[in-house]
């Protein structure tokens, strides 16, 4: 399933794609509850509350898009209002990125894979969403553009089994790892921590959906482009990361709990460069879809 964070009119709601359109999920699954449970419940009006229910899964959503069909609702919750797509996990507790975790990339920056995964953290008030603005802050230098991977957990989780990780995943997304280069180049000279190059409002674009396990079952081969100006600045495949979405998750839980809605950003391949303002980037991954942001 493809799941995208909507802003209607006068709500948050979580709509789901089908072929007919974008189902209202919120508002379908609230019915569905109601039917079943002969009681109301709070609205889910996020894809984090979503996934964060104890019996989440694609099988939850096929069950209410079951109730829709044997009722004959579709069309009832068929989102037919103006909306904007925003993040899919709009303010993520934590969010984790792997350093130089493609052979190449840490080539063209003249350093050496680690032999374990170099993890640094991101904030989460820094994200936006697909057709939002990335901003540039005056006098900070070069930023650079880095295309990842990103998976979002679905429930507290220490000490993942590599060999059943997907039991821990809501799905994955496509997450741009915004960077002011200089600053960080600066503050690596001077022996000082970077956390500030990594984490200026908008420095998080991450979009445009969020797709379940069952959709993208093996997120292992997928190709990655991404593109500044129409122009192909990146182009590679999940297939080359050094540590793996299995060893990265089972490593980072031995140490931190995660919970529902933390992202496991996967590091970017080789081509990073800078950004200006008036630039558009598009940051695409197969079978998930395309980031939209324009630089300002």
């Amino acid at each position: 399933m493809k799941l995208f964070q909507l802003a209607l009119t006068r709500e948050q709601a979580i709509g789901v794609e089908i072929d007919r359109g974008l189902i209202n999920f919120t508002e379908a699954f609230q019915t569905y509850n109601f039917i079943r449970k002969k009681r109301m419940m709070v609205k889910l009006g996020s894809i984090q509350e979503l996934i964060s229910l104890s019996d989440f899964s694609d099988d939850l959503i096929l069950r209410v898009f079951d109730y829709l069909e044997t009722h004959n609702l579709w069309e009832q919750f068929i989102i037919q209002d103006d909306y904007d797509i925003k993040a899919p996990i709009l303010n993520p507790g934590k969010i984790l990125c792997v350093g130089l975790n493609y052979i190449a990339h840490a080539a063209e920056g003249g350093q050496d894979v680690p032999d374990k995964p170099n993890f640094f953290g991101k904030v989460g008030s820094i994200v936006i969403g697909t057709d939002e603005a990335i901003l540039l802050p005056d006098g900070v230098g070069r930023v650079d553009y880095e295309l990842e991977l990103a998976v979002v957990i679905s429930k507290k989780a220490r000490n993942i089994d590599p060999d059943h990780f997907e039991k821990y995943v809501a799905g994955y997304t496509v997450f741009n790892d915004v960077t002011a280069r200089n600053l960080q180049k600066a503050a690596k000279t001077a022996g000082r921590p970077w956390f500030l190059s990594k984490n200026m409002d908008t420095f998080g674009p991450m979009g445009p959906c969020l797709v379940t396990p069952k959709e993208l079952p093996y997120p292992f081969d997928l190709d990655t482009e991404l593109r500044l100006n129409g122009e192909v600045k990146q182009k590679s495949n999940t297939g080359n990361m050094v540590f793996k979405i299995p060893q990265l998750l089972s490593i980072i839980s031995k140490y931190l709990t995660l919970y529902p809605g933390d992202l496991i950003s996967t590091g970017t391949s080789e081509g990073v460069g800078g950004i200006k303002r008036g630039d558009l980037i598009e940051a695409e991954i197969e079978k998930i879809g395309i980031l939209h942001n324009k630089v300002e």
